[in-house]
């Protein structure tokens, strides 16, 4: 058996990580980098500290509008796969690469198995709505993380596709918060003071708008602790592009962290503000509450268990990060680290 998995950005790549290492003992795994993300910080020091096989193809697209990144990725990787004839072509969670990859694949009469389906924001502002909804549609196979995605794909026909693996995010974060728990933490947060909340911010909701991410800025060094703020370079750029002052009272400037280095920095926190999809998750994971930069989450899970809180309004921002910490909970709707394992049955079963 032969799978292509498809990749692109940060996200992806962490996925990545226990699934090439499951696939690799039921057959031959092709990894495919977009380039989607193609600053070293976001994919090479993945691949590395991961332990991820270098990408056998690397397609170099690098950015773009969200239409001409997706056609050249488009055009790209369909000469790859009808070079690689697969078997399985396997897709990732919601960018432009997911979308691109599947629908090149279906062209070409491929089979198609989508990792992380069935999230939905009901959000259709948000571009990774439309690349999840899309591509699980376009799917053969639907690999869903949660009871919640199986009902989802339920709601829209899918069933029949369907089969709940668990999410393979567990899997690589609860591996690396046992091999991190006990080390230093990452030198460019080992002078912040104890107790200080980790916050990133990179969507395009909250950064394409100057007056919306002033304000979310703003409410962040509001915070009555330090906040340790891993800059995206989309937040650079966006913040150069608009005169905007990045650094500001309170905050802690820093480049974005190494996977491992990131859960450190979590287990090291008294709370995370994000928006981002992955850390929201791995907030609950490594039991650090979390508040969530947007109207809605993919992961309604962690906010019913009192761990993430949904916060629209910059100016609420403080109240909300420093709410009470949350009742302890057992619960593990995410799975317990064995979904890359059951991913690499089902492809091998069907």
């Amino acid at each position: 058996m032969r799978i292509v998995s498809v990749v692109g950005a940060r996200p992806q790549f962490v996925k990545l990580a226990p699934v090439a290492e499951a696939v690799a003992s039921v057959g031959e795994h092709i990894i495919v980098h977009t380039g989607q993300h193609y600053d070293p910080r976001m994919s090479d020091v993945f691949f590395a500290d991961l332990e991820i096989p270098q990408p056998d193809v690397h397609l170099g697209i690098g950015s773009g509008s969200h239409g001409a990144q997706t056609g050249a990725m488009l055009a790209a990787l369909e000469p790859v796969l009808v070079e690689q004839k697969p078997d399985w072509v396997l897709v990732y969670g919601d960018t432009n690469s997911t979308l691109a990859a599947a629908l090149a694949a279906v062209k070409q009469h491929l089979p198609v198995a989508h990792l992380e389906a069935g999230l939905r924001s009901f959000n259709r502002r948000m571009p990774e709505e439309h690349n999840r909804v899309l591509t699980d549609h376009a799917a053969d196979l639907l690999l869903a993380p949660t009871a919640r995605a199986c009902a989802h794909l339920a709601q829209e026909g899918l069933a029949d596709r369907t089969v709940e693996v668990g999410d393979v995010m567990t899997d690589v974060c609860l591996r690396v918060r046992d091999a991190v728990a006990d080390g230093p933490l990452p030198s460019s947060i080992a002078d912040v003071p104890p107790g200080f909340v980790l916050s990133t911010l990179h969507r395009a909701e909250n950064t394409d708008d100057p007056a919306r991410l002033d304000a979310l800025l703003a409410g962040l060094a509001a915070v009555s602790a330090p906040v340790v703020l891993a800059a995206h370079p989309r937040l650079r750029a966006k913040t150069e592009a608009y005169g905007l002052p990045l650094e500001r009272p309170g905050l802690h400037i820093v480049d974005p962290l190494p996977y491992p280095a990131l859960v450190r920095a979590v287990l090291a926190s008294s709370a995370v503000v994000t928006d981002s999809g992955g850390l929201q998750k791995e907030s609950f994971l490594l039991r650090r509450k979390c508040t969530t930069m947007r109207p809605e989450t993919e992961w309604p899970e962690t906010v019913e268990l009192g761990w993430n809180a949904l916060c629209d309004d910059p100016a609420a921002l403080p109240s909300v990060v420093e709410r009470p910490d949350p009742a302890a909970t057992t619960v593990a709707p995410y799975g317990t680290g064995t979904a890359a394992r059951r991913v690499a049955e089902v492809l091998a079963a069907r």
